[in-house]
């Protein structure tokens, strides 16, 4: 599709850079467009389709629920919660789950959940500890706890409470936060996604839930982009063999349909009591039906240990044919959840990927990102790095 037969949107705001591009179905990591191009889905709605699309098993399981009920609201039980609740708890060894839509509701909820813990405790104005590079959302809350002043502009006054800190540097945690008796929680994702795939190192991770203990702060874990299988464990931060307090959920949790989740540990599962906190559309039968599929088809088959191999076949064919290249700063990342740092801003491979048959996106400007369904092979892993090497190498030769 060209430019100038891009769909328009005159009646939708202008909050979007889409590509001229506008798909129309999918098939496993396939999809295609209106015209019906072809693409290899290196993207998974932004690590959204961990189970691609189509999928055989998932659809029928979700036009069976749309046959009997769609939604009801929380004032009623909902039995598919209680379902998804318990597997999730079993999943990450924490206790209580509240679920919402999307990510952007269920990092909210965890600051809310930071702020009553601290005035439980008597603490007038709680402090979260945030980091450098951080995407948590773009409601005002999540926003200001976002560490990305480009999101941040034309929207402040920033909502107060929030110290941050560097990268995977405890000393300048500690620098941060001592003699502060107002502090209650860290947080922060295990791999940033929009900022760039920066991952926690596992060693700084069991420093920080050391010094969290110690505090008597609550450590939030956002794998809202890095959880659900993608890494290659159902949560990254597993990887530290450590276990966080309140750890946010959405994206890949129902393979396409909006469900967000907030798995809580002992020590905050009883914060939230009825008129605290609440959702309208959150853990609706149909979002719980599709969270309850996801992780019953992820376990059948295998694709958490799918994701650390096809990923580290991924990885090491990116790092093979374009590791060490003048240019490329880097090539990181664990399981499916990829990225691959240029010295330079790379915003025009998009659409020049796009043109060769590959979805993907440019986070942080220069960094290429690589989220695909779970269920990628080592072929189509192939094939991605057969479609991307290209045009990676002729962008650095081009003059800057």
């Amino acid at each position: 599709m060209t430019a100038s037969t891009a769909p328009t949107s005159p009646h939708l705001m202008n909050t979007y850079g889409r590509l001229p591009i506008a798909l129309d179905h999918g098939d496993g990591v396939w999809v295609w467009d209106t015209e019906g191009r072809r693409y290899l889905d290196g993207l998974g709605g932004i690590a959204v389709n961990t189970l691609g699309h189509n999928h055989p098993r998932l659809v029928p399981a979700l036009q069976e629920q749309i046959g009997k009920l769609i939604h009801s609201s929380n004032y009623y039980h909902v039995p598919g919660q209680e379902a998804l609740a318990s597997k999730l708890v079993e999943l990450s060894g924490l206790s209580n789950v509240f679920f919402c839509s999307t990510g952007l509701e269920a990092n909210e909820a965890a600051l809310k959940l930071a702020r009553k813990y601290g005035h439980d405790k008597g603490i007038a104005r709680p402090q979260i500890v945030v980091y450098e590079g951080a995407f948590h959302g773009r409601s005002i809350a999540t926003l200001s706890a976002t560490g990305n002043a480009k999101v941040q502009k034309g929207f402040e006054p920033l909502v107060e409470g929030f110290i941050r800190v560097p990268l995977n540097d405890i000393e300048a945690l500690k620098a941060a936060t001592d003699g502060n008796p107002d502090v209650v929680a860290v947080f922060f994702e295990t791999i940033q996604g929009e900022g760039g795939i920066h991952p926690m190192r596992w060693e700084y991770l069991r420093q920080v839930r050391a010094l969290c203990d110690e505090r008597d702060w609550l450590m939030m874990i956002d794998e809202v982009q890095c959880g659900m299988g993608r890494t290659g464990k159902w949560f990254a931060h597993q990887w530290a063999g450590i276990k966080p307090d309140v750890m946010p959920l959405a994206k890949g949790l129902g393979s396409g349909v909006p469900v967000g989740a907030v798995v809580a540990g002992p020590k905050a599962a009883r914060i939230f009591q009825p008129g605290n906190h609440g959702t309208t559309f959150g853990g609706n039968p149909l979002a719980m039906r599709a969270g309850v599929e996801t992780i019953r088809i992820m376990e059948e088959d295998g694709l958490l240990e799918n994701a650390a191999k096809v990923g580290a076949h991924l990885k090491a064919a990116l790092e093979r044919e374009l590791g060490g290249l003048p240019g490329v700063r880097d090539v990181r990342g664990q399981g499916l959840m990829l990225g691959i740092e240029l010295d330079r801003p790379c915003g025009v491979i998009l659409q020049r990927a796009a043109d060769a048959g590959l979805l993907l996106s440019v986070t942080a400007e220069s960094v290429i990102r690589l989220v695909p369904p779970l269920i990628l092979t080592e072929a189509q892993a192939d094939q991605i790095v057969a479609l991307l090497a290209p045009l990676v190498k002729a962008f650095l030769a081009e003059p800057r």
